[in-house]
């Protein structure tokens, strides 16, 4: 009789995308991703960018965490100019010494479509390629979109995408049968929730207040302003309830301060709008009832991973895919991205005490968004993708 053989399944598998010392949800997700794949006994790195995005096209403060260490336990190779020809050429190059099973690319803005796109085609044939697509096209449209994402997706082997409304829109430049939905994982990165009467002493609120959170960059498409209308509602006014705003301008904040102003609820709406480093994401999650995400459109949000995260109820907007993450009436509510719809919701939440209900259909929904089965998930679409 034959010894029985071993079948080694693990791989060694290469993730492209922003990480460590650059900062946000994209970085944070690509870390997290090396972890999970570590942890089921893969062999994962992650190659990054030394200059993710010219500073003259970066509307933000600064590209680059100021604080904190690179996280534990993770290889970063910091190799990509976006810009520069030369670094794509060496980035292939040091791929191909690696020698890895596949590649993860993530594409969230055509911008990055010259430099990924020229990167895959000259990877050696026997990498597979798969395409993390957080965005086929932007939320601001801009000339030259189409033409870089088809540059790209027609240089990757399989793809991934986080919400219907991206695959839509992937289907427009492929029908490959190697494509797959999955859901969004949560960001475990910040740690656990602080309890509720700690969070709010650290941001000068009471126990009682009522309190909503919009958490994230502040661009035109999130909708902030609708909310800032929300804010100005009799009933809101009535029932005395705070909307706590903790995220950076990304553009002329003035609008916003001035809807502030005529709102006539001025002292109810706590401003924190700079950059939230990983450390105190707790802190704004742990202190408030109940999120609120009012975007114009979106495809999908790595805020309501956070929400699944701590376990805290979220009103979404009927745009995108966000209406797939939050079961309406479990775990918030789905309501159209308009000030009144916003209003009624916040209310509705509030006087029917929902809080309770919802909470624990977040901490039950939110089984299904854990890392082992994202990773499964890749290692199938993998495996699916080089054996047909």
């Amino acid at each position: 009789m034959s010894a029985s053989k071993t079948i080694n399944t693990s791989k060694k598998i290469m993730i492209i995308g922003p990480a460590y010392p650059l900062r946000g949800g994209l970085a944070s997700f690509d870390e997290l991703f090396c972890e999970a794949l570590t942890a089921q006994g893969h062999t994962a790195s992650i190659v990054s960018y030394s200059l993710q995005y010219p500073n003259f096209l970066f509307p933000g403060s600064t590209q680059y965490h100021t604080s904190g260490q690179a996280p534990q336990g993770i290889t970063i190779h910091t190799l990509i100019n976006s810009v520069n020809p030369i670094s794509w050429i060496k980035t292939a190059q040091f791929i191909n010494r690696e020698q890895p099973d596949f590649v993860v690319i993530r594409y969230w803005i055509p911008f990055m479509g010259p430099a990924l796109g020229t990167i895959c085609r000259m990877l050696n044939k026997h990498i597979n390629i798969i395409a993390i697509t957080d965005n086929v096209l932007p939320h601001e449209a801009r000339i030259g979109d189409k033409l870089f994402t088809r540059y790209f997706v027609n240089g990757c082997k399989a793809f991934v995408t986080m919400s219907e409304a991206v695959m839509q829109d992937l289907l427009k430049f492929t029908t490959t049968p190697h494509r797959k939905r999955l859901l969004h994982p949560l960001y475990t990165v910040f740690g656990n929730a602080l309890p509720q009467h700690e969070a709010r002493a650290k941001l000068n609120l009471l126990p009682t207040d009522k309190v909503v959170l919009f958490f994230g960059l502040i661009r035109k498409y999130k909708g902030l302003d609708l909310l800032l209308e929300a804010m100005a509602d009799e009933r809101i006014k009535q029932l005395n309830i705070k909307l706590l705003v903790a995220g950076e301008y990304y553009e002329d904040e003035a609008p916003y301060n001035a809807l502030i102003q005529t709102s006539n609820n001025a002292s109810n709406i706590l401003l924190h709008t700079r950059f939230i480093p990983n450390d105190e994401v707790k802190l704004f999650f742990s202190a408030t009832n109940l999120v609120a995400l009012p975007y114009r459109n979106a495809t999908q949000s790595g805020v309501t991973q956070v929400s699944f995260h701590y376990e805290t109820p979220t009103i979404v907007t009927n745009v995108g895919g966000l209406a797939e993450i939050i079961p309406h009436d479990k775990c918030g509510y789905v309501c159209e991205p308009n000030a009144t719809a916003i209003a009624d919701a916040i209310v509705n939440y509030f006087t029917l005490n929902k809080e309770a209900e919802f909470r624990q259909g977040m901490k039950n929904e939110k089984k299904k968004y854990e890392w082992p089965v994202f990773v499964s998930e890749i290692i199938n679409l993998h495996n699916q993708s080089t054996t047909c």
